[in-house]
């Protein structure tokens, strides 16, 4: 299983706020590591390794290598709790995963040929409902990004999970409706009218100023 990034963690007996103060002044973040049929670990993971793994993007869609007391557990990053101020992380929980597990993540959208788009060439709009998706698959098949093609897409078009290509074995977490990811919407009713209103009262305002500009000559 390919992992981005491994953390040498300590286990961390002490719990509550004073442990997990004590935790932070030694330059570490407080972290849990759960699983399914995996009792909780309580561990402490470098500070520092912890947020230039986050930093670098993509962080909770990418699986870590987690060592603990010489035993070593492949983890997806599950949530990051920041200090209000600082934006300092203080406190992690990590999902233990192997081959066969079945995970939620959340992956970013990328749309493809905006600048072909037929609906943009109109003048229309793209509206992004989704910036990212939420799918289920192996820790072994984790997309990047999931690449949706508006080339063929008009004023009026609604772009549905149904409409998107996934990867084998990647499936929407949402299966109860067909929900939307964008649409190409068209300008508004009231800016389609105030343009030609505006360009019919150009003439009828610079009359005035020409017979003005005519009598004093």
């Amino acid at each position: 299983m390919k992992t981005a990034t491994a953390f040498a963690a300590d286990t961390r007996p002490a719990r509550g706020k004073g442990g997990a103060r004590a935790v932070r002044r030694e330059g570490k973040v407080p972290a849990i590591l759960y699983g399914k049929d995996f009792t909780p670990v309580t561990i402490a993971v470098p500070e520092k390794e912890l947020t230039l793994a986050y930093q670098k993007g993509g962080f909770f869609n990418k699986i870590v290598t987690i060592t603990v007391d010489g035993k070593t557990f492949q983890a997806l990053p599950k949530t990051l709790e920041f200090h209000p101020v600082s934006d300092r992380i203080e406190h992690a929980d990590f999902l233990k995963v192997d081959e066969n597990s079945r995970i939620r993540v959340m992956v970013p959208v990328k749309f493809l040929n905006q600048d072909r788009s037929i609906g943009l060439k109109r003048g229309g709009v793209l509206n992004v409902v989704r910036h990212e998706l939420e799918l289920i698959c192996s820790p072994n098949n984790i997309p990047k990004l999931i690449e949706i093609d508006v080339k063929d897409a008009n004023i009026g078009h609604s772009i549905h999970i149904s409409h998107v290509p996934l990867p084998e074995g990647v499936t929407p977490a949402i299966t109860s409706r067909d929900f939307t990811i964008a649409t190409i919407a068209g300008r508004g009713k009231d800016e389609e009218e105030a343009k030609p209103a505006e360009a019919a009262a150009a003439p009828a305002a610079a009359a005035p100023a020409a017979k003005a500009a005519a009598a004093k000559k």
